[in-house]
């Protein structure tokens, strides 16, 4: 009897993990699904674009908003389609391509994109530093370093599950922080709803507009997306249930870009309520800083930091995730920061872009410089995600549709573009 009832409670046990593993249809069930957006949403709030929105705002007033309404449609569309990916092959992108593609053509494009993760670290770790140094005036050398301790601290030793919950209470916090800014100003909510909608180019305009959309959608938060998607680890081997994630994920990637959206368009409305409103151009983070204090009270000024600096510790991370799932995939492995080609692949990206700011010596110089890699980079990586969500040799029946491959195709014209534009314009 004690043999029959222990096989009967393993048999139970099994049952009721098949059973964890179906998503089930209900009011609650998204929030299930809820964080890998939420990781890749921390990118479209870097401190590379807290700087670029802060400037729009403050020179422009609430002109240029609709540009974060653009940047938030093209990001959703072509992180829906990484994530589609990762659900339907179960692998990443990078492990796709090597899977799919002849070996040297793979290999190439993904060593280009661990460099456009190193970029991408560069700006972020930079962005902490700089938070560092509004709060407790520490040289942007030793805040790099320290913002590197931290994000490599959180990443060796978390489990994936734990970090997802960090970065979503930083985005939270980041989120708070802004509704608080936003209640010590006055916003012209009329001339808002005008900019959300009405796409403007006021003189001069143009540079910071391409600055926020040629920026938006980066290399390495496509790589991350089909990663992450993954870690709910539903049972997939059922048509119904990949049809139903695939479901839950595009409402996780719009509920995380709506949450971008906001906090990308509450810095503008922050910068032109506070700023364009009594004639004071902003060009640098520090400067934001510096003239919130007066306008709006010290504790301004201070949330204002805090909010940078959880920004730049939380893209930080993403990048050094990103970094190691596309190191891994070059070896075709997913990313597991037990794994030494993951790990390898983080401390890459994350002492590759320390190690830029601490060189370069001019971070202005080496923010440019980034900026053009990852434009130069970008259309890479989009070809090479586009190629094998197109083909149902890779996704069987989950393969783009010809209106879909027509769809991403103009967005992806659009972003690449924009950012041979920004790469012209910086160059020349």
């Amino acid at each position: 009897m004690d043999v029959f009832s222990r096989l009967t409670g393993a048999v139970w046990d099994m049952l009721r993990f098949r059973d964890r593993h179906r998503p089930r249809l209900g009011a609650l069930e998204i929030f299930k699904y809820i964080g890998p957006g939420l990781l890749v949403t921390v990118g479209f709030i870097d401190p590379g674009n807290w700087a670029s929105n802060v400037a729009a705002g403050a020179e422009y007033g609430y002109t240029l908003l609709w540009m974060v309404t653009l940047s938030t449609l093209m990001l959703i569309v072509l992180q829906h389609n990484a994530a589609h990916l990762g659900i339907a092959t179960g692998l990443c992108l990078s492990e796709a391509a090597m899977a799919h593609l002849p070996r040297g053509v793979a290999t190439t494009a993904l060593v280009t994109a661990v460099g456009a993760s190193v970029s991408t670290a560069l700006a972020e770790l930079l962005g902490g530093a700089i938070a560092l140094k509004m709060l407790f005036g520490l040289p942007l050398a030793v805040g790099t370093l320290l913002t590197l301790v931290v994000v490599l601290w959180m990443l060796f030793s978390k489990s994936y599950r734990r970090l997802e919950r960090y970065i979503i209470g930083f985005v939270s916090l980041i989120g708070l922080s802004f509704v608080f800014e936003l209640s010590l100003v006055h916003i012209d909510w009329a001339a808002a709803a005008v900019g959300w909608v009405r796409p403007s180019l006021p003189e001069g305009s143009l540079p910071v507009v391409m600055s926020v959309l040629g920026a938006v959608v980066m290399p390495h938060n496509l790589f991350l997306h089909s990663e992450v998607i993954q870690s709910r680890q539903w049972n997939l081997d059922e048509p119904e249930m990949i049809r139903r994630q695939l479901k839950y994920e595009y409402l996780d990637t719009l509920f995380s870009m709506l949450v971008g959206f906001c906090i990308n368009s509450s810095m503008i409305l922050l910068a032109a309520a506070a700023f364009f409103s009594h004639g004071l151009p902003v060009t640098e983070l520090e400067q934001a800083r510096s003239l919130l204090d007066p306008l709006l009270g010290p504790a301004a000024g201070v949330v204002f930091a805090v909010s940078l600096l959880l920004a730049g510790l939380a893209s930080s991370v993403t990048a050094g995730m990103a970094g190691g799932s596309i190191f891994a995939g070059i070896f075709s492995e997913p990313y597991d920061i037990s794994d030494s080609h993951s790990r390898m692949g983080v401390v890459i990206t994350l002492v590759g872009g320390a190690a830029a700011v601490l060189f370069v010596g001019d971070p202005l110089k080496g923010l440019i410089w980034s900026q053009i890699f990852l434009s130069m980079q970008l259309p890479i990586t989009i070809i090479l995600q586009l190629s094998l969500t197109s083909r149902r040799s890779v996704m069987g029946p989950y393969a783009n549709k010809p209106f879909t491959t027509a769809v991403l195709a103009a967005v992806a014209l659009v972003v690449i573009t924009l950012n041979i534009m920004l790469l012209v314009q910086t160059l020349f």
